[in-house]
């Protein structure tokens, strides 16, 4: 099973809150944010310039989009593309939504995961450019 993934732009974090954090006031809107709740700790995935100086993130990521949408019914999606990348020895973070599955892997590590990916058979692309 061969995937299309996109390039997102800009740098992303992973932040983390209190368990009992409200959503934080500082989220951006755009391009791309997700929060979850565990019993012990509220984690935030967002562009890194919006998290401010004092709360516990690491930045650095970059943002893959799997081409979707994908039924529900469809297995072994993400699983096609994070055996390569644990088989090149690249960490990542997956986050799944309605549509679609996304992997965050370390900036320092893109050239790498993409390289991996495209052995793999699958296609990396950059996201288009949209105008201003």
């Amino acid at each position: 099973m061969t995937q299309t993934l996109i390039v997102e732009p800009g740098d992303y974090a992973v932040a983390k809150l209190p368990a009992d954090a409200a959503l934080p006031a500082w989220l951006p809107t755009a391009p791309f944010w997700t929060v979850s709740r565990a019993a012990d700790e509220l984690s935030v995935i967002c562009a890194a310039s919006a998290v401010p100086d004092g709360v516990t993130h690491e930045a650095g990521w970059r943002l893959l989009r799997f081409e979707g949408p994908f039924a529900f019914t469809q297995t072994g999606i993400l699983a096609s593309v994070l055996t390569p990348l644990a088989a090149a020895g690249i960490g990542i973070v997956a986050v799944s939504t309605f549509n679609t599955d996304y992997v965050l892997v370390q900036a320092a590590s893109l050239a790498a995961a993409t390289a991996a990916l495209r052995d793999a058979g699958h296609t990396v692309r950059d996201a288009p450019i949209s105008p201003v």
